[in-house]
């Protein structure tokens, strides 16, 4: 594409992208850059340096350029009409469940500032299962929006939330949260259009566009979904004047071009993959033959290769990856880990052959074969960090077995690590007297008598924390924001905090276990502790082979 547009060409493409601005068929996004910390996110139109009434070839007058005539018209588009759906209000207070199903009080915000709000909300990334678990009912709570708003920042916390869980690959969450609040936002429809490109259902991304004039998030997007709709020669015509006024940067018109054009269908000409991927661009070199490879790739991006009619080593790979941070539940791993033979040793084929073993012992309860079974599985998972979701698949009913040897002590901390204690009738005869006072533990036993075995001195530091009331010792910083009136932030503090466990903070963990006490978390911040105190052990039976 060259840079250089000869006059008449570039005053046809603007009388062009005029008429379909003021159809509807194409509109300026929001200019202002994005709230997201997700770089990949694909970005907005920027709006036109030409904000007076001259004609493509005349000077462009200075008050024109420095925007100083409030004589002048700021576009030449038409007045945009407003809609805006009843009840909508700030999308700050939307969410898609119920304070009371979340375990959280309405009014968790509070006093404190959205743009504050929204800034500890991009910087959680938990490792623990049991906080990630209580960071997506956070973000999933239809709560009050947070008292203080900065002007400008109205709706910033609505996107910091939905961008943390596109992160953490969760995108039907993510989803789900943006129709709650609706698409009518350059913003948010940006966001839910990437969802739809991910999981293909953008035919209904793109009729909402076309429903909704005003709202596309690019012209590269308009265009796509102007050539999904059959309509190619529009698309060829938008492509051509947004090309020409140099509003589509050269990789997507690279993309576009072998898009739009058949003639490329024969050609061997290989398009580079782009310096930043987008949701679009991912599509688009899916829709050419060149499709990219996820495993580079942000989490969002992972869950295309989950679809039926990839290989099934790519599910593999891409579930694996999913599973290890519980973007997807440990049952839909398990399904395909057991979809076919592995045909060849190693890696993740090894994992599907040990877990096969182990599906196929449990469903006969062949108590032999599970303690043969168990050990290498364990191993093998711990390995590749699934550990976790090892336990989801079989802690319950591996401890319900009563094994003996290693995989007894296996399956009794599958069932700790699932928080499925209730399954653990029967101790097994190498269970020591820490194990024994781990699942009292985490049964909810308020016992202060403290194990004389305890690894790493976990238990001596963590244990303390669920004593007595925990408003008594609470660290001076959290008691402040829960007396201010902003438990938010102290809730996103304390992930933070707990979180700094597994680095060997435990001092720190407990501060953070005692303000999760404090603000009515008792359940997570006791398994928590568990899966914190479980680590050494995990680690040691892992070094000596699991068997």
């Amino acid at each position: 594409m060259s840079a250089a547009r000869p006059p008449a060409r570039a005053a046809l493409a603007a009388r062009v992208l005029a008429a379909l601005v003021l159809t509807g068929s194409v509109a300026l996004a929001d200019p202002r850059p994005p709230l997201s910390a997700s770089d990949w996110l694909s970005g907005t139109v920027e709006e036109p340096a030409n904000r007076s009434g001259w004609r493509p070839g005349d000077p462009v007058p200075r008050d024109a350029v420095d925007g100083r005539n409030p004589d002048l018209a700021e576009s030449g588009s038409v007045e945009p009409v407003g809609v805006t759906r009843l009840g909508q209000g700030n999308p700050d207070g939307k969410g898609t469940v119920s304070p009371r199903t979340a375990g959280l009080p309405a009014d968790l915000w509070g006093g404190s500032d959205t743009a504050t709000l929204a800034e500890l909300v991009r910087e959680q990334d938990p490792q623990l299962p049991a906080l990630r678990r209580l960071l997506r009912r956070v973000l999933a709570a239809q709560l009050d929006p947070p008292a203080v708003t900065t002007p400008g920042t109205e709706g910033a916390l609505f996107l910091a939330r939905v961008d943390k869980l596109l992160d953490m690959g969760a995108t039907g969450a993510a989803q789900e949260l943006l129709l709650a609040a609706g698409p009518g936002d350059h913003q948010r429809f940006r966001r839910l259009f990437d969802i739809a490109l991910l999981s293909g259902d953008e035919a209904r991304a793109c009729r909402i566009m076309d429903e909704t004039p005003g709202i596309a998030p690019s012209f590269a997007a308009r265009i796509f979904c102007l050539a999904l709709g059959g309509d190619w020669a529009a698309a060829a015509l938008v492509y051509t004047g947004a090309d020409m006024l140099g509003r589509i940067d050269d990789d997507t018109a690279q993309l576009m071009a072998h898009y739009l054009d058949d003639a490329y269908a024969d050609s061997e000409q290989t398009v580079p993959e782009p310096a930043t991927v987008t949701p679009l661009s991912f599509r688009l070199h899916e829709a050419i033959g060149q499709p990219l490879a996820t495993g580079n790739l942000p989490l969002a991006f992972a869950l295309s290769d989950l679809d039926e009619s990839n290989g099934w080593k790519a599910r593999l790979d891409a579930a694996e990856r999913l599973a290890r941070v519980a973007a997807i539940p440990a049952s839909q791993l398990r399904q395909i880990y057991v979809l076919q033979r592995p045909a060849a040793s190693g890696g993740v084929w090894d994992r599907a052959a040990a877990i096969q073993r182990l599906v196929e012992a449990l469903a006969t309860r062949d108590k032999p074969a599970v303690e043969a079974a168990l050990p290498i599985a364990y191993q093998e998972m711990n390995r590749a960090g699934l550990g976790h979701a090892l336990a989801d698949m079989v802690g319950a009913e591996s401890a319900t077995m009563e094994l003996s040897g290693r995989a007894g002590i296996i399956a009794m901390w599958l069932a700790l690590a699932a928080h499925q204690t209730h399954t653990i009738e029967v101790f097994p005869t190498e269970a020591t007297e820490f194990d024994r006072w781990l699942v009292s533990f985490a049964s909810g036993s308020t016992r202060t008598r403290l194990p004389r075995q305890d690894p790493d001195g976990a238990a001596a530091i963590l244990a303390p924390a669920f004593q007595g009331d925990p408003q008594e010792g609470l660290h001076e910083i959290p008691a402040r924001l829960i007396a201010e009136n902003r438990r938010g932030e102290a809730l996103l503090a304390a992930l933070a905090d707990v979180d700094a466990g597994l680095e060997g903070n435990l001092v720190r963990a407990a501060t953070g276990l005692r303000t999760l006490r404090a603000l009515d978390q008792e359940d997570i911040a006791r398994q928590a502790a568990v899966e914190l105190m479980l680590t050494p052990r995990i680690l040691s039976l892992h070094a000596s082979g699991g068997r």
